[in-house]
């Protein structure tokens, strides 16, 4: 009951144990859930389905492979940066959960005295 009363008052954060579920949701869920989208929309509207080939092939006969093959390296390279942004975002906060307890060890003599 004292960890309720403490999550309740604000001197015990759900962070720690909340942080490693919302890194894997954005890491995981949100690309899964975009291309699950994709596929929703395509099966919802015939006329998206039918603009995005016309839109398909019409890039193939505008562009070289080798520049299609160039946006698709750089399109993963994006992806796999904004990746690494979202695990650095989590790495700081946990990072800063983790000074914060230390820091609150320090004040109550429990370490470095």
């Amino acid at each position: 009951m004292d960890t309720l009363l403490d999550i309740l008052t604000f001197r015990r954060f759900l962070a720690p144990y909340a942080l490693p579920f919302f890194y894997y949701l954005g890491a995981l869920g949100v690309p899964f859930a975009a291309w699950g989208l994709l596929i929703w929309l395509r099966r919802r509207y015939g006329g998206l389905d039918q603009a995005l080939q016309t839109g398909g092939a019409l890039a193939r006969r505008h562009t070289r492979r080798r520049d299609r093959v160039l946006f698709l390296l750089l399109f993963l390279a994006a992806f796999l940066f904004m990746e690494l942004m979202w695990r650095l975002l989590f790495e700081y906060l946990i990072a800063f959960l983790q000074m914060r307890d230390a820091l609150l060890l320090l004040q109550e003599g429990r370490i470095g005295g």
